[in-house]
């Protein structure tokens, strides 16, 4: 018994050894003080020295700020009204309907990607900023919507429905009952989206402009020229800030405890 006990042991650290050791040795070497970055040649800051003296870095990256925070707030508001509707909602074809909501997360990137290209092309939108908050919003709605929708399903209706006994109208509920409720899971799904938004290549390759860059694509052209120990230094800082979101997503998502404190005894 005590050798079958091993085998989740030994399973799950090979698992952690595929998935982190690579972002770990990332890590390291972003402190390396050599330009060849498989070769260590000594700790040193200057890469991060190097990266905070790129402009066009930082330009990219308040382009991608600037996205993944219009994206988010769109999909918050358009994936929290979905999810609110579709509680409401009484057909044959809504489990239909619910699965047509979330179908971009189940279609490969580089399709949605030439979709939108081709959509905007036919509808003549010109590429640029415009095009990148369409796209990322359209991708990044259903995260809100299945967040949100799985809040309303384990709220209780008799809160509603008692404030709708005691006069009050079905705006007052979704605003001064609902809302509040579903909030953790609204910011939640906005900071998933964000962080979607922000990690983004595929998409954004299809959809930018000329003068438009974020900095996935601004990372990934450089990567063509060879890669050196400040992009090491980028992708430590983007894994850290990516953890920051994720763990605040994670407790902004955690449903409130009810009042009184004690459970059942």
């Amino acid at each position: 018994m005590k050798n079958r006990t091993k085998l989740p042991n030994i399973y799950l650290g090979v698992i952690l050894a595929l998935m982190y050791v690579p972002i770990l040795l990332v890590i390291v070497y972003s402190f390396n003080e050599s330009k060849i970055s498989s070769v260590w040649g000594g700790f040193s800051l200057k890469w991060y020295e190097e990266l905070f003296r790129d402009k066009a870095l930082f330009q990219a990256l308040g382009n991608s700020v600037f996205l993944g925070l219009a994206s988010a707030f769109n999909a918050g508001v358009i994936g929290t009204l979905g999810a609110y509707g579709m509680t409401k909602l009484h057909l044959r074809s809504k489990g239909l309907i619910e699965y047509i909501s979330t179908l971009p997360i189940m279609i490969p990137e580089i399709i949605l990607g030439m979709v939108f290209m081709a959509f905007f092309s036919l509808v003549g939108i010109p590429f640029g900023m415009g095009t990148l908050v369409l796209a990322h919003t359209a991708f990044c709605i259903p995260y809100v919507f299945m967040l949100v929708k799985a809040r309303l399903v384990g709220m209780d209706p008799s809160l509603a429905e008692a404030a709708l006994d005691l006069g009050a109208s079905p705006r007052q509920v979704f605003c001064g009952i609902t809302l509040p409720l579903v909030s953790p899971a609204i910011f939640s799904g906005m900071l998933l989206a964000f962080a979607m938004s922000i990690d983004d290549v595929i998409i954004s390759v299809f959809v930018t402009g000329v003068n438009t860059s974020t900095l996935p694509v601004k990372i990934y052209t450089q990567l063509k020229t060879g890669v050196t120990p400040k992009v090491n230094a980028l992708c430590t800082l983007l894994f850290l800030a990516t953890l920051a979101l994720c763990g605040l997503a994670a407790f902004l998502g955690r449903a409130p405890k009810p009042p009184g404190g004690k459970g059942r005894g």
